[in-house]
């Protein structure tokens, strides 16, 4: 069973107008519900993270301050949010989300976080909507608990993981590989060990063709035993803020290829669904419920 990582609290209140569409995290659940790809049991509330599982990939001086609300405006201000307890009560959540999706991924092979993919979250500062970096907080807990011993993680998301690349680049055990549009947030990049930079304008038969030339020659290199794979759907045409212009047709694609050779290549997959930022929100929806469709199909 397709087991996925949900909480009332994914979806926070902010104030109106804000350009975050948190409804999302109400709106897919309950599309794939209606639509019987999913049901209720393949949900499940993620239980109180460890803060020691927080604090293998977050420095104590600024997980300490995020918990005391005692960030600066200065700090605050990159995040993006209104600062809350009941939002780092949220963070905590998805993360700790994440870390039981691996446990999911390594008995069924695919587990799925509705929300997660906070790879802005640096070791001591968080930017860009996020706070505490979900997937590299799951990836150092499977590796501490040597439950896995090489991660490989797939950011298709249309921003940089910055966070992510700075968390694990003298780590050996980690791969990063980001595709991102080149000249959109953030505008002061990382290094991941592999980032692809894609123009303004890249449609679906190019981003497509690069992602199947480099992704299965990775696999082989790095020869992980778990990958992370981080599935924004702000590449797409209609996004705001992308700047790529991808079909959701081409997106679905996208999710089908990283999918389906995990599925081949027998490596578990834990997927969170990063961003999404369309003006039509029926947008954002159709394309991350492709992904729960996809992992459905593939693996079930």
């Amino acid at each position: 069973m397709l087991k996925v990582a949900y909480s009332k609290i994914y979806n926070h209140p902010l104030p109106e107008n804000h350009r975050f569409p948190m409804e999302k995290y109400d709106l897919i659940p309950k599309k794939l519900i209606a639509e019987k790809t999913l049901f209720i049991e393949n949900f499940f509330e993620p239980g109180s993270i460890n803060n020691e599982d927080v604090l293998l990939t977050h420095c104590h001086n600024y997980y300490d301050k995020l918990i005391n609300q005692s960030l600066t405006k200065k700090e605050i201000r990159p995040i993006g949010f209104p600062m809350s307890k009941l939002l780092i009560e949220r963070e905590k959540k998805i993360a700790q989300g994440t870390i039981e999706c691996t446990k999911f991924s390594i008995k069924n092979g695919v587990s799925m976080n509705i929300a997660g993919g906070t790879h802005h979250a640096f070791k001591d500062k968080g930017e860009g909507f996020c706070m505490l970096n979900d997937q590299a907080i799951a990836a150092n807990y499977l590796l501490k608990n040597k439950l896995a011993k090489k991660i490989f993680i797939i950011d298709l998301d249309v921003h940089q993981g910055n966070g992510t690349a700075s968390i694990f680049k003298n780590n050996t055990n980690v791969y990063t590989l980001s595709f991102h549009g080149k000249k959109n947030y953030p505008f002061k990049k990382e290094k991941s060990d592999l980032d692809i930079e894609l123009d303004d304008g890249t449609k679906d038969v190019e981003y497509l063709t690069k992602l199947k030339d480099i992704v299965p020659n990775l696999i082989k290199m790095i020869n992980p035993d778990f990958i992370f794979y981080l599935s924004g759907v702000d590449i797409l045409k209609t996004d705001k803020l992308g700047r790529l212009e991808l079909s959701i047709e081409g997106c679905k694609e996208r999710d089908y290829y990283i999918l389906n050779l995990c599925k081949i290549y027998n490596i578990p997959i834990q997927v969170s669904m990063g961003g999404g930022y369309s003006s039509n929100i029926k947008d954002i929806i159709e394309a991350h419920c492709n992904t729960f469709r996809l992992a459905q199909k593939i693996y079930f």
